[in-house]
């Protein structure tokens, strides 16, 4: 695949899979009436391919299909079957480098009147068409050791009024379309200009970021919030942890106030576009007290760690 190709930003010719066949983007729709749009009823899970292939595909497919079974979705496809298409949507666009985006909608919601239709059943899961799978793709830099990150420096970190969804309304581990709740939280950025948005539960305490795993150190070790709260189990966060552990660095999963990240003397994010992203500020406040952009030896080693698994798992390990 070319390098070229890698390097495309958004592009007329780019194509997608929709329902088992690949279509131009601009051809590719789902109907005004799919639930996904609709309801927001559907699974999505974001992954990234490195040197053409997708890293921790088997952690990304049991996600999502946890997701699909915590929405009572049953798309009919197998794991190979989804890869199939990934991987196709991948070829038909001559990318190697990417985040690929796999959706799974309810379908279509029935029409017409009377019981099996009308607009007291328009909620009800079991009224509804086929399921709808669309996978898209978007370019991205080549990854792995000594390549240059996707973000633009490190992140700044600020704290919400927005609360992360409570596990009881929306499964944290059911990842969806219904994104509103990440959305209200990065709007509220426009007033400071901040990179991400961190989010806490309904009792205050740090949940994550809005579109990332949030990690910190104070010194004694990796601390990133428990599963125990609604805490999204990204396929990076489990990543991150499996190379502290490796390391020997030890891991702690707990339940954090907003305050112990801003006093912590190193912040980093996670998630599957970034890798790993050093956080420059917290709520304005420099993490560790200087400012200065760079990245603290922790977060420099589990970069680094981070990348040769990259670097072995989809590019053959030919970097050191």
């Amino acid at each position: 695949m070319s390098d070229d190709a890698d390097r495309r930003g958004d592009d007329a010719d780019r194509r997608y899979h929709v329902d088992g066949e690949i279509v131009p983007a601009e051809s590719a729709t789902v109907h005004v009436e799919d639930r996904g749009f609709v309801y927001g009823d559907a699974a999505r899970e974001t992954m990234r391919a490195y040197g053409g292939r997708v890293f921790r595909w088997e952690r990304h497919a049991d996600r999502l299909a946890r997701s699909c079974e915590a929405l009572s979705i049953d798309h009919g496809l197998s794991d190979a079957d989804l890869r199939g298409r990934v991987d196709e949507t991948l070829a038909a666009n001559d990318l190697s480098e990417a985040v690929v985006e796999v959706s799974v909608t309810r379908g279509r919601r029935a029409g017409g009147s009377g019981r099996s239709g009308g607009s007291g059943d328009r909620f009800d899961p079991r009224v509804g068409g086929d399921p709808t799978v669309v996978v898209t793709v978007r370019p991205l830099p080549r990854g792995g050791v000594g390549s240059d990150p996707v973000f633009d420096g490190p992140a700044t970190l600020q704290t919400v009024k927005t609360r992360k969804t409570p596990d009881r309304a929306v499964p944290a581990d059911a990842a969806t379309h219904a994104r509103v709740n990440e959305v209200l939280a990065r709007l509220e950025l426009r007033v400071t200009g901040a990179d991400e948005a961190m989010l806490s539960d309904p009792d205050g305490r740090v949940v994550g970021g809005a579109d990332s795993t949030l990690f910190f150190t104070d010194g004694t070790g990796l601390k990133t919030p428990s599963l125990d709260g609604p805490v999204v189990p990204r396929v990076a966060r489990a990543e991150v942890i499996d190379v502290a552990e490796e390391e020997g660095v030890p891991v702690e999963e707990g339940s954090y106030a907003p305050s112990e990240v801003r006093e912590a003397e190193e912040v980093l994010l996670a998630n599957a576009t970034w890798g790993i992203r050093p956080v420059r500020t917290v709520d304005g406040i420099a993490v560790d007290g200087d400012g200065d952009g760079v990245a603290g030896p922790l977060t420099t080693l589990l970069s680094r760690l981070f990348d040769r698994r990259v670097e072995a798992a989809c590019y053959g390990g030919e970097r050191s």
